[in-house]
């Protein structure tokens, strides 16, 4: 039996009262967010979305966001203080083609970065997020979401 005080060995308590593994930290974040933009801006899939989307000179401005964001997700840091959403249903040529292959690309880098627990929270988070999004989307542009179920993984 846990200590209820205490989180299990190997993870720590945000300052939210998250558990997460003791190895996730801002530059373990910052690692995976700086990958696998690298990755997504060369993809052939998501990459021209991405580089149509954001300027060439807007990218540290827009990693630097992004690693805010999953700090927040992740750490619990409270730093992240955008709407994300309203920029996504903005690009109107995102499709379940696109939230798949970020989603691989994402769960890919993780999992190359990062020791297993974390990897694993990256990727869960990744797939509430990409899940939402999509759902959002498809809600504003007017589709039935009934009968959507979750994106296959790549």
């Amino acid at each position: 039996m846990t200590d209820p005080v205490r989180p299990p060995v190997g993870t720590r308590l945000t300052r939210t009262g998250w558990e997460i593994p003791e190895a996730l930290d801002e530059p373990m974040v910052r690692a995976v967010v700086d990958s696998f933009y690298a990755k997504a801006r060369a993809d052939d899939v998501i990459g021209p979305v991405f580089n149509r989307v954001i300027a060439e000179a807007d990218w540290p401005e827009h990693i630097d966001k992004i690693t805010s964001f999953w700090s927040s997700m992740l750490l619990g840091t409270g730093t992240y203080g955008g709407r994300p959403m309203p920029k996504h249903m903005a690009i109107p040529e995102l499709s379940d083609m696109h939230f798949s292959r970020w989603l691989a690309l994402f769960r890919q880098t993780a999992q190359e970065l990062c020791p297993p627990d974390v990897a694993e929270l990256f990727i869960e988070r990744s797939e509430r997020v990409g899940q939402s999004f999509r759902l959002n989307i498809a809600v504003r542009r007017g589709e039935d979401v009934t009968r959507m179920g979750p994106l296959p993984r790549e």
